[in-house]
């Protein structure tokens, strides 16, 4: 099965599904979507991670100029880095732990 996203202002609004039979290319899927009077641009996008970066969601951004899709922001301080992955500003810890992310205190907290 091909998915793709609709793209409006640059955030995906939606995802559907089309059957690989209307959709063994990009552009015969955006044709079927148009064919079924679905309007807006859409792109596909691959659950398995293999086109754009990452299966994109409701609330995802379409990097037009990277082609990528971009998952939303986790937290005001966090940043995204050259691969388009959102990053803390203190790394995750390595011991093994498990964590959570503490926005107040910009810090990791054990759980």
């Amino acid at each position: 099965m091909a998915h793709f996203a609709q793209i409006i202002g640059g955030t995906v609004a939606q995802v559907i599904v089309v059957h690989n039979n209307d959709a063994p290319t990009e552009a015969d899927g955006k044709a079927f979507i148009a064919s079924l009077g679905l309007a807006g641009e859409w792109v596909q996008t691959s659950y398995n991670h293999n086109i754009r970066k990452q299966y994109a969601g409701i609330g995802f951004t379409y990097d037009a100029d990277a082609d990528v899709f971009v998952a939303p922001q986790p937290y005001p301080s966090w940043t995204l880095d050259e691969n388009h992955d959102w990053q803390p500003p203190t790394p995750y810890p390595s011991d093994g732990g498990f964590y959570r992310w503490n926005e107040a205190e910009l810090e990791w907290v054990a759980i």
